[in-house]
């Protein structure tokens, strides 16, 4: 019979994500088929499974530590924040839907039945399952239908290990509140928890785990610091683009404005990797650096009102400015959009507005259509003549003289747009920034060196090295028994 754990967290990015990937991998290390599960995820940072349809980007990154292709079933339940039209549902990789919360709270338990068929077909043939949960079990107002935390383990009699972050402050009360307010029920499926992102001298926090079994009675399965090979691995939640700062003083500043519905923003990791590059997140409030030689508009759910933010945060001004004064500008998917002349949406696909000017840097027009390309590509820059890899996710029709210039062959069909002059150019296709060629003639062209390493192999080390680090911290016994019961 197939083993499983669930990991949920006593908040909101604890860090289940990256403990789930280093759990897959450390039991992927061991010989054992290992696969991950999360029944519902609500994030705009989306993959192309290798089935064909949409997925978390951390299901997908999971599924690369367990060395096992992805599969929509991973996380069947997938919701994309939206405008005013609530989140779009992706359910078992096709979209299903939209719906705002009140709305999808009574949708819940209609998607129960496919959450645990999901859960059977993950499960079919595999040692171990390793489940993450979403959010919080302690928010009890959202219990009933339940399918993320609670509802589902209770359903599919799944142990749970709570992980609570210990960085944040308050751990020992998130893990005590826990478990006072869980009913009965869902308290029985708790065997026990993590700490998570500890720093300093972990005899510090003897007391504390001797504190919290006083009042919960439940065992401690390992105290974990900050992962240091985690900052190597792409993000899942764009909340940790609020806190990222400046990188490091480079030869090229790259300036990429957080809109509040970026999407698939892991596309600006590889950039983040190369030494010789300053990559800066700029938020609402802050000028885009006029010392930037490259700015990167990467993707958005919802382009439209993303659009209508830019402006108001006055960034089209400042890209015009970027322009005059001779830089360069990538768009990527929704960013491709954004700079060309218009943005239609005439039924009301994206929300209530139907027609935006563009930054108007490419002479190209988009029209949001119904029909959504999702799929895995293989490709190929037609201004660098490399080959690429990547996936598409967008809504959208575009069109216009500038698409006459393609920027990349995808499955040698013509795709994406260069201006005139070639410095502005975008493209649908996610993961251009992963080839190590293209990165290293991109950076060539101002004049400094990249691309000197595998990104993707650079992924991969990442995950050994999370493995690595978790195998000598966690509580030997409970991990031999996950592994080898006997």
């Amino acid at each position: 019979m197939v083993r499983t754990i669930m990991l949920q967290g006593t908040g909101s990015d604890v860090g289940k994500t990256v403990l789930v990937a280093g759990l897959c991998r450390i039991a992927a290390n061991r010989g054992l088929k290992v696969r991950p599960f999360k029944p519902q995820n609500m994030s705009n940072n989306a993959a192309v499974s290798a089935d064909g349809g949409e997925i978390g980007r951390a299901q997908w990154l999971q599924s690369l530590a367990a060395r096992v292709p992805s599969s929509v079933h991973m996380n069947p339940v997938l919701l994309k924040p939206q405008s005013d039209v609530g989140s779009q549902i992706i359910l078992q990789g096709n979209v299903f839907g939209q719906a705002k919360g009140r709305d999808y709270q009574a949708l819940k338990p209609k998607l129960m039945g496919a959450v645990m068929e999901s859960f059977g077909i993950v499960s079919e043939g595999a040692d171990l399952v390793v489940v993450e949960g979403a959010g919080s079990p302690a928010e009890i107002n959202l219990r009933a239908g339940d399918i993320a935390n609670m509802g589902f383990a209770t359903r599919a009699n799944v142990p749970v290990v709570l992980v609570g972050d210990i960085d944040r402050g308050g751990v020992i009360a998130s893990l005590v509140g826990t478990h006072a307010i869980l009913p009965e029920e869902d308290r029985r499926m708790v065997t026990g928890y993590l700490i998570n992102k500890f720093r300093g001298d972990v005899t510090l926090f003897d007391s504390g785990i001797s504190e919290i079994a006083r009042f919960t009675g439940w065992p401690c399965f390992g105290v974990v610091p900050w992962l240091k090979q985690a900052a190597h691995l792409p993000a899942e939640d764009s909340v940790v683009l609020e806190r990222l700062a400046k990188g490091g003083e480079g030869a090229l500043k790259v300036a990429v404005p957080v809109l509040p519905r970026i999407a698939n923003f892991d596309d600006l990791d590889p950039l983040k990797a190369e030494p010789q590059v300053d990559l800066v997140f700029v938020r609402p409030g802050e000028r885009l650096p006029a010392d930037a030689g490259l700015v990167v508009l990467p993707g958005s759910k919802s382009t439209i009102a993303d659009l209508r933010d830019f402006r108001a945060a006055g960034w089209d001004r400042d890209i015009h400015l970027h322009m005059r004064r001779g830089g360069r500008v990538i768009g990527i998917c929704g960013g491709y959009q954004m700079l060309g002349q218009r943005v239609t949406d005439p039924l009301g696909i994206e929300g209530s507005e139907r027609d935006v000017e563009g930054l108007g840097l490419l002479a190209i027009e988009t029209e949001m259509a119904p029909e959504k390309t999702v799929r895995n590509s293989m490709a190929r820059s037609v201004q660098y003549e490399v080959p690429l890899e990547g996936y598409e996710i967008h809504l959208g029709r575009t069109t216009g003289p500038d698409t006459l210039r393609p920027s990349v062959s995808i499955d040698g069909r013509p795709d994406g747009a260069v201006s005139a002059d070639g410095r502005v150019m975008g493209t649908y296709l996610h993961g251009l920034l992963s080839s190590d060629a293209y990165r290293a003639r991109l950076l060539a062209d101002f004049g400094i060196a990249g691309g000197g390493f595998d990104y993707r192999a650079s992924v991969d080390a990442a995950l050994d090295g999370v493995a690595a680090e978790l195998e000598s911290v966690l509580d030997s016994a409970w991990l031999d028994s996950l592994l080898h019961p006997a």
